[in-house]
Order: C-alpha cells, then sequence, then structure tokens
C-alpha cells in the first residue's frame, strides 16, 4: 500500500504556512467555500504530477505577493517513507525531488506516485471538446508507461514546427517544400505510437468504465437499462498516417494548420444511441464522468504494486443519493486507494462516511 502521511505547504496558494498528518485511508476536507479545500487536493497532485490540477502556470500556485513555493509529503510505500518535495523557485525553476535526490527531469517523477482527481469542471470531460478527452486519456497512458509522455512531447513539437512550416508557405505562396516531407518523415512514427498505445488502454478502459456506470446508475427503483456507448474514433483507424498527411495536404496549406493526425483523436460517449452531453441528464453526465475517472483509477491499482490515491472535490454536488451512497462504497469499500474527499459540510460527510461503515477522519479546513 502507498500512503500519504503527511503534507507541508510553504506560501502555496492561500496558505502562507500549513501541515497536516493523516492516520487513516479515508480523508476528508470540509469547511466554507474558498476556504483552502481544493488547494489541499492540488498540493497533493503537484506531489503526483508535478503540476496544478486547476492552474496554467506554476506561478499561478504561488501565495499572494510570493514568485515561488514549496510543497513538501511523506508517502508509506513498500514499508517504508519518501520524502517527495515540489519546490518552485523565484528564477522561474521548478524541482522535484525524492528523498533530498533531485530529478535530473520532472517528467521521470510521472508515474512514481500515481493520482486520479475528480473535479466539478471535470463534467468538461463528457460535454467538452474532444482535447479534453485526449488529455485525460494521455494523462492516464502518461502514469503507466514512462516513454509515453517523451512521445507525445516530441509528437506536439513537430506538430507545432509542421503548423508554423504551413503558414510561412502559405505567406510566400510556396507549395512543394522538401522540409514538410522531412518533418512528416519524423511525424509520423511519433503518431503510430500514440495512437496503438491510446488503442490498447481504451480497450481496456472502456469495458470497466460501462460496468461501473451500470452500478452508479442502479437504483432499487430502476429496472431499465441505461444504454451506454464508449468509442475511441482516430482518422488512423483506417488509414495510414502518412497517406493521411500526403492526401490532406492542400487543406493543410489552405487553412495553414495539420488537420490529420492523433491530435484529432476522440472517445466518443453516446447515450441511447445518441451523443451522450445531448440528451443525457446532470446525474447521469455526472456518473458517466465518476465512471471513467474509476475506470482509470483501476487501470492504475492493475498496472501499479501501489494503488494510486483518489481525490474527489465537492463530489456531492448534482448526485441523489443513491448515486452518493453507490460512489462511496465503491470508492470506499471497494477499491484499495487512499482517497481524500472535500465537501461545505462537515455533517453531511460524517452521515454518509458511517453510513457505510469505514475508518476515516476529517478535517475541517478554516483558511490559513
Amino acid at each position: 500500500m502507498s500512503q500519504l502521511r503527511e503534507i507541508a505547504l510553504f506560501q502555496f496558494k492561500n496558505y502562507p504556512e500549513k501541515r497536516l498528518t493523516f492516520s487513516k485511508r479515508i480523508i476528508g476536507f470540509t469547511g466554507k467555500n474558498g476556504v483552502g479545500k481544493t488547494n489541499l487536493l492540488d498540493a497533493i497532485h503537484y506531489l503526483g504530477l508535478t503540476k496544478s490540477y486547476f492552474g496554467k502556470t506554476d506561478l499561478q500556485s504561488a501565495h499572494f505577493g510570493q514568485q515561488g513555493f514549496r510543497i513538501q509529503g511523506l508517502f508509506e510505500k513498500n514499508g517504508k517513507i519518501d520524502d517527495v518535495s515540489c519546490i518552485y523557485r523565484e528564477n522561474g525553476k521548478k524541482e522535484i525531488s525524492i528523498n533530498g535526490n533531485i530529478l535530473p527531469r520532472n517528467t521521470e517523477h510521472i508515474g512514481q506516485y500515481p493520482i486520479v482527481l475528480i473535479a466539478p469542471d471535470d463534467i468538461q470531460l463528457i460535454t467538452g471538446e474532444s482535447r479534453d478527452r485526449r488529455v485525460f486519456i494521455d494523462q492516464l497512458i502518461s502514469q503507466l508507461d514512462t516513454s509515453y509522455l517523451h512521445h507525445l512531447l516530441s509528437y506536439n513539437r513537430l506538430l507545432q514546427q509542421r503548423n508554423a512550416l504551413l503558414k510561412e508557405m502559405a505567406a510566400k505562396r510556396l507549395f512543394e517544400d522538401s522540409l514538410l516531407d522531412v518533418l512528416d518523415q519524423q511525424l509520423v512514427p511519433y503518431g503510430l505510437l500514440i495512437f496503438e498505445k491510446r488503442k490498447k488502454i481504451l480497450e481496456e478502459l472502456i469495458p470497466i468504465a460501462k460496468e461501473i456506470y451500470e452500478h452508479l446508475a442502479s437504483s432499487p427503483e430502476k429496472t431499465d437499462t441505461e444504454l451506454l456507448g464508449l468509442f475511441y474514433k482516430s482518422e488512423l483507424e483506417k488509414t495510414e498516417f502518412s497517406e493521411l498527411l500526403k492526401m490532406s495536404k492542400s487543406k493543410d496549406l489552405y487553412l495553414q494548420r495539420t488537420t490529420k493526425g492523433v491530435h484529432r483523436d476522440d472517445l466518443e460517449c453516446l447515450f441511447q444511441n445518441h451523443p451522450f452531453k445531448q440528451i443525457a441528464s446532470q446525474g447521469q453526465r455526472k456518473s458517466l464522468l465518476f465512471s471513467l475517472k474509476l475506470a482509470a483509477l483501476q487501470l492504475l491499482d492493475n498496472n501499479h504494486s501501489n494503488p494510486p490515491l483518489l481525490l474527489l472535490d465537492d463530489f456531492f454536488e448534482k448526485l441523489d443519493d443513491s448515486r452518493i451512497e453507490n460512489l462511496l462504497q465503491l470508492v470506499c469499500n471497494q477499491v484499495r486507494s487512499q482517497v481524500f474527499l472535500s465537501h461545505t459540510s462537515s455533517e453531511k460527510l460524517h452521515f454518509h462516511l458511517k453510513k457505510i461503515n469505514v475508518p476515516y477522519e476529517i478535517f475541517e479546513i478554516t483558511g490559513t
């Protein structure tokens, strides 16, 4: 088992300084909106994935008026304690260290302490653009496969270079350029690797997500079955990537961007054979969100010797009591993960956790 036993913050978001010690597997953060419950979850996310889940830049995570921050966590892993630190310095440099040893590259840390976080705005995974679903898939694979993130970064770098070249060619009215062919030759292998790994992980993820969705959506009063469809959509399934780039060359030059490739992949979600986001209720959308995230949690657990941490931010929102009970039974009794929950009502959280009879502890957060 891997569990976070202590976290210490310095100049992080609304906390000039904060230290908490944990002794249970189920941990709740409660308090009014704006006191910093979500910031605590984000600090834990930093320790696992080296970045904020909510902010676009590291500087946004520094305490007001400060230019840097430090997060330190003590993880009990394989019978020993690991001291993990994330430091963002005033010069803009970020350092990740384990037991005092600074990692040469922060990407090497991804997957060492896997994490799944579920927040209210994650409903974009269901209702938003295809990019939201690609980010979800890529983050999952990156925590399972250390090489995947490097392939993805290389693909995105080459994609940016190709788009810049297309803009230059359009401006100069050049319609044949050997450099474009060279970039395509470099882009294709990375695209194929990304496609194959996405396809493989989704073949594992989709059946698990469907099973979890059926569990969350069930109640004693329901007699019908909610027909859920999940499908990986990629243009590379039917046509070779190199051929796609050749076929779209004229269109790419006209639009000045690359219109074919794995950067356009999607996870299609259907409900009763119609687009899920168009006809599903808020509760059904939230259930599908949890199903995909908890399926990712299970895959991480299956492929790591230590279970990932599960972080749930304001998880009662837009869920009826039956879905709340089904979810808590699932995350507290049927998974091995250490679970961190945030909610505004300490009384309500106590009520639901006592009902499922699991050991837990709740921290009332009042801010700084």
